[in-house]
């Protein structure tokens, strides 16, 4: 393993911790449908990357990448429930999404060891920006129209 697949596997590594703290923080605070939608749009300015050719990938690279990402989002689907509390929708605090995430890390670290070996550096950035921007997007819109749903609900009741 190269140095720069070592430094990107910690760093990796950090942000799923990063993730699962500001989650398990966010359960204090009413959800809006902004913060829910507004993750995947700041990080789609990341596809920015696929202007130089170093990060480009096949055409076959970028289905297999967003189909692995979606795969892997219904885990985060599943935990990411909300309630309403005090005629506000909270997210559900959920045990099992920390779990999750570091265990959906630890399969990114092993399959960033096992294709490392085979493809380039710049190319591997790309797969996986691609697997972990269909993983948010699919979240994303779930959890927006469970929000939805829940808040056409509450103004109904």
């Amino acid at each position: 393993m190269t140095l720069p697949v070592i430094i990107s596997t910690i760093l990796v590594a950090c942000m799923g911790l990063a993730v699962a703290m500001v989650r398990m923080r966010a359960a204090a605070r009413p959800v809006t449908a902004k913060k829910i939608i507004l993750p995947p749009l700041f990080m789609s300015t990341g596809a920015l990357m696929f202007l130089f050719p170093v990060f480009r990938v096949p055409w076959w690279e970028v289905w297999f990448s967003l189909g692995a990402g979606i795969i892997f989002s219904s885990l985060l689907i599943l935990t990411s429930n909300f309630e309403v509390r005090d005629e506000q929708i909270f997210l559900k605090p959920s045990k099992a999404f920390a779990v999750i995430i570091v265990g959906l890390v630890f399969v990114r670290v092993l399959l960033k060891v096992a294709i490392g070996q085979t493809i380039e550096i710049g190319e591997m950035g790309g797969v996986f920006f691609l697997l972990a921007f269909g993983m948010i997007v699919s979240w994303r819109i779930a959890m927006f129209w469970k929000y939805k749903r829940l808040e056409r609900r509450l103004q109904i009741t």
